[in-house]
């Protein structure tokens, strides 16, 4: 039986999306009510927005007063097929673009505008008017895959698994055939070396180097299928921070293809005694090199993992506007509220924040034990909604 107390419908908006910016400096969140936007370390609530109507998307320009804004929830401000770029400084809408199908994702760099559709990704040149410059066909991407960087735009490919790299300069277009299994998340380097990837069985964190697309690293999350909610690199590109529904973050060491005498394959220490998730790391010892033993005993395994919190959205009361919440929201990519979002604020601080009701926020620091390992600790968490 389900004794949870209901929730009040005038306890405050309920966050449907959550997004970082560039540099994750700060994060935007698509509420039922309109959107708002935080600076991430510390979380302070930076600028609101209340248009009486729900945002399903909110992606910011870096620090800029630009937000690129599409409609969600029960009752959206905008068409969930409209692209809205939003001045904030000027408190109105100075660019729209309009497709035919449900948007599920915008990503914005200072010369472009990139819109994720189910089946494909259409570039634009952020002017007035906005000049369409490319289209590229996807397979199925509901969860609206695409990263932009500085040089390279990265999103599925015409076949489940693959990557489709773009050069933006040049646009030649790279394949990658990353997974055998269709893709659930995706993430360049902040110099755009480095790619991660991650299928929807969500056991291994494949890592290509985008100038040639050779695989340059094979990180074993766990052996137990996994919904991966999040993938992050470090501002230096050696680190990469992993989320799941098993609520564990962990933390690998990567290589870089510019310099590959780095850390990578020495330093992979067992997960802490204890986790409710992946054990141990290259480090099984002997049995790592004995032949024809499974590979899980010879795969590189995180250096450090702590437990996050996904959060528990209440029940809604019956009756209530709200009902129907834990339903497949309209206008939101993959239908839920975003959980384990990752964001790098330095290479030793890592915030993870998820949407919905419980809307989180959490820090987390990498620190060195006293036996010469890392470890991965939260240093401070809230609601950054108020509740």
């Amino acid at each position: 039986m389900n004794t949870r107390p209901a929730i009040d419908d005038t306890a405050g908006p309920v966050s449907l999306s959550a997004a970082f910016n560039h540099d994750s400096s700060c994060f935007s969140v698509g509420l039922d009510t309109g959107f708002c936007v935080f600076n991430a370390n510390p979380c302070e609530l930076r600028v609101s927005r209340d248009f009486n109507a729900g945002i399903g998307i909110a992606e910011m320009l870096g620090r800029s007063n630009y937000v690129a804004l599409v409609g969600g929830g029960r009752q959206p401000k905008f068409p969930q097929n409209k692209v809205i770029i939003w001045d904030d400084a000027k408190q109105k809408v100075v660019i729209t673009l309009e497709f035919r199908t449900q948007v599920h994702r915008v990503r914005l760099s200072r010369t472009r505008i990139v819109v994720a559709l189910q089946n494909s990704i259409h570039v634009y040149a952020f002017s007035s008017p906005p000049e369409k410059l490319s289209v590229f066909e996807t397979a199925d991407n509901l969860l609206g895959l695409c990263c932009l960087g500085s040089k390279i735009l990265a999103f599925p490919g015409r076949s489940p698994g693959q990557v489709q790299l773009v050069e933006i300069a040049s646009g030649n277009v790279s394949i990658i055939p990353a997974h055998g299994t269709p893709l659930r998340a995706l993430e360049l380097s902040p110099d755009g070396e480095i790619l991660a990837t991650a299928s929807e069985t969500g056991t291994l964190i494949r890592v290509f180097s985008t100038s040639n697309c050779a695989r340059i690293a094979e990180l074993r999350r766990g052996v137990d299928h996994a919904t991966i909610f999040s993938l992050a690199i470090s501002p230096s590109s050696n680190l990469l921070a992993v989320t799941s529904d098993k609520s564990t973050l962990h933390i690998f060491d990567i290589p870089h293809p510019l310099n590959p005498a780095n850390k990578y394959s020495s330093t992979n220490t067992p997960s802490p005694a204890g986790s409710d998730d992946d054990g141990p790391s290259q480090k099984w010892g002997i049995l790592g090199k004995i032949p024809l033993l499974p590979r899980v005993f010879s795969d590189v395994y995180s250096f450090a993992t702590s437990h996050f919190e996904i959060g528990d959205d209440p029940q809604v009361a019956p009756g209530s506007s709200l009902q129907g919440l834990n339903a497949p929201i309209p206008g939101i990519p993959g239908g839920r509220p975003p959980k384990g979002l990752i964001g790098w604020a330095s290479d030793d601080t890592i915030l993870v924040i998820g949407a919905g009701r419980e809307a989180r926020w959490e820090k987390f620091v990498v620190v060195p034990t006293e036996d010469g390992r890392r470890a991965c600790l939260r240093d401070g968490w809230r609601r950054y909604m108020g509740g």
